[in-house]
């Protein structure tokens, strides 16, 4: 194992959630007048959470978004998290093969509600422990800024240097890579475009991936 410990993103790295997501904002936008496609809403929204995701959609829409939106994202989540949403192919996989004393943990945008439950729901439940970090949660700045990174870093006792990130989307890569760490950039899920991997490697990423497989051969 090259590295030290690996931190990984959630949402479009261990589950296949980011197309789900961005279709309903996508589909919400539309329906209140400005045309948005789940590819646009990835291409710009993809990454954020909290307050800063609120203003990349209010400044698609040049306007501050209805209440109802909130409702309308809530109702979303409360119907995902019912139903499971599965893994990114080959993730599981991928997760149970680790050495079971290699130090990993998540490190996300959604909440630690969100991470746990579809943790459950594809069978990881126990796997990071009490290494599940939201950028909601444990840092004041979340991504595209370093803190999440290096904030698991250190509750997992190890530098940034020794450790892979493993990140899907553009503004994680971003914080990723400004973190220090040893940035993977994965294009396996379903969202991921056919320029995806151009745009991991123009905000600075290691390697790019294009499965768990490759990932494997990486850190080996």
């Amino acid at each position: 194992m090259r590295f030290k410990a690996l931190l990984f993103d959630f949402d479009g790295v261990l589950i296949e959630s980011e197309y789900i997501g961005n279709k309903q904002i996508a589909e919400y936008l539309t329906r209140i007048g400005h045309p948005t496609t789940p590819e646009q809403s990835m291409a710009n929204f993809m990454g954020y959470a909290g307050v800063d995701f609120l203003a990349k959609v209010e400044a698609w829409i040049d306007r501050p978004l209805p209440q109802d939106f909130h409702t309308a994202r809530a109702a979303e989540d409360e119907r995902v998290m019912a139903e499971g949403i599965g893994e990114v192919a080959g993730a599981v996989d991928f997760v149970e093969s680790l050495p079971a004393d290699l130090p990993k943990a998540v490190v996300s945008s959604s909440s630690t509600k969100w991470i746990r439950r579809h943790l459950d729901h594809i069978g990881l439940a126990d796997a990071f422990g009490d290494h599940v970090y939201s950028g909601r949660e444990h840092v004041t700045r979340g991504k595209p800024a370093p803190d999440l990174y290096l904030y698991a870093a250190d509750r997992l006792g190890v530098a940034i240097a020794d450790c892979a990130i493993i990140e899907d989307s553009i503004v994680g890569a971003t914080g990723a890579v400004a973190s220090g760490g040893y940035v993977i950039g994965l294009c396996a899920g379903s969202h991921c475009a056919p320029d995806h991997a151009e745009r991991l490697r123009a905000v600075g990423v290691d390697i790019v991936a294009s499965d768990f497989a490759e990932v494997t051969r990486f850190i080996a």
